[in-house]
């Protein structure tokens, strides 16, 4: 439904009913998912502006690509593991990666570093700006609890003022475990597949 693939309609009560037809194209979206084919190929071959056949040999011509890295990277393992004498500190890594370099040149393909790089900012800067918002509820909290001891409030008064930054953390606590969640989930590598 985000993706605009699949459009139920709605009962009076807000909840979706789903057609038949609705059960059978997701089900086509299921199985084209299950073959990777991403989610913009999907939408086309949806609406009819790409046939299948031409999708899935499309489809297969990355999926051949990615064949071809792994096996370039199942080769230079399996050659590394040949000689088990040999540790990291005694490994010629320069030519290696120069090795690495000449296979990316004729089209190989590892792992995207820049990805997984991507994952810890994007990790890293949700706990700092849900740590920072929780100090900042933190203090207001300290200084209504401050401020209670120059002119005291009635108890029921101050415990429903307090309760408001305390529902705030937890509602961030919520909301950094489902980033977090979608973080690891991939997000960049579905987006990269629209």
């Amino acid at each position: 439904e985000e993706q605009g693939l699949l459009s139920p309609g709605r009962a009076e009560n807000g909840y979706r009913e789903y057609t038949a037809e609705d059960v059978q194209r997701l089900k086509q979206i299921k199985f084209l998912r299950k073959l990777a084919v991403p989610i913009e190929e999907i939408r086309k071959v949806l609406s009819g502006e790409l046939d299948l056949a031409q999708c899935l040999r499309n489809h297969l011509g990355v999926l051949e690509r990615q064949k071809a890295d792994l096996t370039e990277m199942q080769t230079i393992t399996s050659g590394l593991i040949e000689d088990p004498s040999v540790s990291l500190d005694q490994l010629d890594i320069d030519t290696c990666l120069e090795n690495m370099t000449r296979s990316e040149k004729e089209g190989r393909r590892f792992m995207n570093i820049r990805i997984t790089d991507i994952h810890r900012k994007k990790t890293a800067g949700a706990l700092i700006g849900a740590s920072i918002m929780i100090l900042i509820m933190v203090l207001v909290s300290g200084l209504m609890l401050w401020g209670n001891t120059q002119d005291p409030l009635p108890q029921g008064i101050l415990l429903a003022i307090l309760a408001v930054p305390a529902i705030i953390i937890i509602c961030i606590l919520v909301v950094l475990a489902q980033r977090i969640k979608e973080i690891e989930g991939g997000e960049e590598d579905e987006a990269a597949q629209y």
